[in-house]
């Protein structure tokens, strides 16, 4: 089976080039088309299967159709696609646009995702778009969505009822993966005698990892650690990553362990170091760092109604929370004391559903699905 992914994001993280690597393994043969306007902005070093294109200026994404217009051209150039048996696209609107009018020129079926920037910025912001999105998904074999959460939102807020049941019936919930790496180095062997003993003197070592700006609110887990501070607990909150908005971080650098952007290899220590994960989004369409954290054995705070959402029965590795309430932040924190070896464990075991093998055997099933 032959699949062409059209994926914009696709040099701006590894994530991607893993799963793609991990469905060649399942027999599937791929080619990656990446409609950029700056190459240059990649993080990743492209497989020779992957063609990195130049096709369109900044400035262009501001006329969408015209943009729309450069990247299906390129893509004529770069590709026969008597050779595809399915078209991935992996975002709703840059992506899913192409995809669908690929696919009506040349008979192919095409499957799309729906990621957080197409809920929260051509959705929510781009009203004129919303017909295009809702046109996108019903003319797709297959609909992906990270979660169920963000599934419920597109479908309830921006899906006219007339054609909600028709893109329900073709939705797929399909998380995410992560680096086997986190999987070689799961940790069973958290000393839970002596995090108790901590708890029970009202000690908490908090973390955070990933970028430092105002989306990922860490403001608000502060305020709740300051919160926790007044009701007699001695708080530890280490927050690991780059900072990409200086103003978020002079907010919070004095409440903070602050340490730079650490690789997964140092990384994992900030993860046995520490007893709780939180990080209250305010959006974000699914959150591996969540994941990665997990498989150390931390308990997770998440955002409700984001992306992590309804991943797992609320308490069972975490609690879901306000992301404007720090009260609630503080509040679901006390109650994973509580219960802390049996969550953490639980975590943990919990990173199976993560597994990029079996997240591509359901993928390889709707690519063949899609060519019936």
């Amino acid at each position: 089976m032959k699949v062409l992914h059209i994926n914009c994001n696709y040099i701006a993280t590894t994530l991607h080039q893993l799963m793609v690597r991990e469905l060649g393994k399942h027999g599937v043969d791929s080619e990656v088309f990446v409609p950029v306007y700056d190459r240059s902005k990649g993080v990743i070093e492209p497989d020779d299967y992957v063609t990195v294109c130049e096709c369109f200026k900044k400035q262009d994404r501001i006329f969408f159709d015209y943009k729309q217009r450069k990247i299906i051209r390129a893509a004529e150039r770069e590709y026969d696609f008597s050779d595809f048996d399915v078209i991935h696209a992996y975002t709703l609107f840059t992506d899913g646009n192409a995809a669908r009018a690929l696919s009506e020129r040349y008979g192919i079926p095409y499957v799309v995702a729906v990621r957080n920037t197409d809920v929260n910025a051509f959705f929510k912001k781009m009203v004129h778009l919303r017909s295009r999105g809702v046109q996108n998904m019903l003319s797709a074999s297959r609909v992906f969505f990270l979660s169920e959460s963000y599934r419920d939102i597109v479908l309830e807020r921006y899906v006219p009822e007339k054609y909600r049941d028709a893109i329900l019936t073709k939705s797929e919930v399909i998380p995410n993966g992560i680096d086997e790496f986190w999987f070689r180095n799961a940790y069973f062997n958290r000393d839970y005698d002596e995090i108790a003993g901590r708890i029970g003197k009202k000690k908490i070592r908090l973390v955070y990892a990933g970028s430092i700006d105002r989306n990922k609110n860490i403001a608000l887990a502060c305020n709740a650690a300051e919160i926790l501070k007044k009701e007699g607990w001695d708080v530890d909150f280490t927050v690991v990553g780059k900072v990409n908005d200086d103003k978020a971080f002079e907010e919070i650098k004095d409440k903070i362990l602050y340490l730079t952007k650490r690789p997964k290899e140092e990384l994992i220590d900030c993860y046995r170091n520490a007893d709780i994960f939180v990080m209250p989004s305010v959006f974000e369409s699914f959150g591996l760092v969540y994941a990665e954290a997990m498989s150390q054995g931390l308990p997770v705070i998440y955002t409700k109604g984001q992306g992590f959402d309804n991943q797992f029965p609320e308490g069972e590795v975490g609690y879901h929370v306000s992301c404007s309430d720090a009260e609630d932040v503080a509040e679901k924190i006390k109650l994973i004391t509580e219960r802390y070896a049996e969550i953490s464990k639980r975590a943990v075991k919990g990173i199976e559903k993560f597994s990029w093998q079996k997240i591509c055997e359901r993928y390889v099933g709707v690519y063949e699905d899609a060519r019936i």
